[in-house]
């Protein structure tokens, strides 16, 4: 935040990062600092890391100034809830990505296509760039699989990672475990995926679930939070109703977003980045209109800017 002072204890919080001095400051926000200045920015940016204190923060005066940075549109003061989807398929096409839109967004989300293709090394040279990573693979197994692959991720020094919540309650609670043991500072913030923007009713019901997809979501939605999941990852169209029924610090990241004027693809439920945000949105992850414009550094802008 701009102006902001104070250093924050670095055990067991969440990565964020402000401006102090002038200068962009990675450090950690706790999550009951959440629930008191609402849908407060938690991701990581470019900079130096912030050394551990034991000062208090006020997130009420943080909030504050946050609202008032991002009615300045300048992206170098107000936080990026922006995380950027490199969508390729190698690691040279990955950093060529990254190199043209630089800090115009908050995070990478890394899937599972480049994952397969570069293993954990597309990790490392991002985070050795001082930039956030979300590592989006959708762990889904018994429960003693899961929480080796979380652990595996938390080492990697990931910030984000999915599971699926249709793991159930022993899979997402020996996730959240694993997480907390393994991970070098701060566990990452694991984000529970409930429905896939992809699905539409008629999709759902043939997977044997007969339930509306709101329902379904809210349903997996407060299991997840019972399980200790403090994220998760939802379509715009349940934004809303999710923001509403759960706790104020739960993280809400969705996928599907979509400018006025450009296709839907293969997402089903789709929102546009402002409105995603009124509806209570923390993270807006977005690819193909940043990825595919002819100047990606330049789309990734113009979207944080609409969103002020």
């Amino acid at each position: 935040m701009a102006g902001f002072h104070k250093s924050i204890n670095l055990k067991n919080l969440w990565s964020g990062s402000w401006l102090r001095d002038g200068e962009r400051v990675r450090g950690q926000i706790c999550p009951d600092g959440v629930g008191k200045c609402g849908r407060f920015r938690l991701i990581c940016r470019v900079g130096v890391r912030a050394e551990g204190g034991e000062d208090d923060v006020d997130f009420r005066g943080m909030a504050a100034q946050d609202a008032a940075d991002r009615q300045s549109g300048d992206p170098e003061i107000s936080m990026n809830p922006i995380i950027l989807a490199v969508d390729v398929p190698d690691q040279a096409s990955a950093f060529d990505l990254i190199e043209k839109v630089g800090t115009h967004v908050g995070a990478y989300k890394i899937g599972s296509e480049l994952f397969t293709a570069c293993g954990p090394e597309i990790i490392h040279r991002i985070r050795s760039m001082g930039a956030s990573v979300f590592l989006d693979l959708k762990f889904y197994d018994i429960p003693n699989t899961v929480a080796k692959a979380v652990a595996a991720a938390a080492a990697l020094d990931v910030q984000m990672l999915t599971i699926h919540t249709s793991g159930g309650r022993l899979m997402m609670e020996a996730a959240v475990k694993a997480a907390q043991s393994a991970a070098k500072q701060a566990p990452p913030l694991i984000l529970g995926v409930t429905v896939l923007t992809s699905f539409t009713e008629s999709l759902l019901a043939e997977t044997g679930i007969p339930d509306a997809i709101d329902k379904h979501v809210l349903r997996l939605g407060h299991l997840a939070v019972d399980c200790g999941l403090t994220g998760l990852v939802c379509s715009p169209l349940e934004l809303g109703m999710l923001r509403h029924s759960l706790p104020a610090p739960v993280q809400l990241v969705t996928p599907g977003i979509r400018l006025p004027d450009s296709q839907s693809d293969d997402q089903a439920r789709i929102m546009t980045p402002r409105s995603a945000i009124e509806q209570g949105a923390n993270f807006l992850v977005i690819g193909r209109p940043i990825y595919a414009a002819p100047d990606p550094a330049a789309a990734a802008q113009a979207i944080f800017q609409s969103l002020a």
